[in-house]
């Protein structure tokens, strides 16, 4: 099995993009350039780079091809989105059960990419699969 070690995400904004990831999701910087910024993400590296055009509003709307979606575990959803509504942070889905006996919640960083948070509902296959932490 292959391990996913860092994700691309295109920016508009690096100062704007780096406070969200560093200042709202607490990621620190590890490498930082007037070009591309790394952070650490637990384990996987979010490398941003400017984005050669701006993405839309628009674009948060669907699933569309050649785009990317971060993925986050949280051990409490609710909390999460709390903290990241008080941030003013975009919330595309609030909290909502899905068919894994997760809960998951979809936001919106400052270019419009969605990433989706999930945390345990209760016990059951979510704590051991896909979106699952290491228990």
């Amino acid at each position: 099995m292959t391990k996913l070690s860092y994700a691309l995400v295109f920016v508009s904004d690096m100062e704007r993009s780096v406070a969200f990831y560093r200042g709202v999701l607490g990621w620190p910087v590890t490498c930082e350039s007037p070009e591309r910024t790394e952070l650490a993400a637990e384990g996987t590296t979010l490398a941003s780079h400017y984005a050669s055009k701006p993405s839309g509003a628009a674009a948060v709307q669907g699933e569309i091809a050649g785009r990317c979606q971060l993925g986050l575990w949280v051990e409490d959803v609710e909390a999460f989105h709390q903290d990241m509504v008080a941030r003013g942070t975009l919330c595309i889905q609030p909290p909502t059960e899905d068919a894994f006996w997760a809960k998951v919640a979809v936001y919106a960083d400052p270019d419009g990419l969605p990433f989706s948070v999930a945390g345990c509902l209760k016990e059951g296959p979510a704590d051991q699969g896909l979106l699952g932490s290491e228990r």
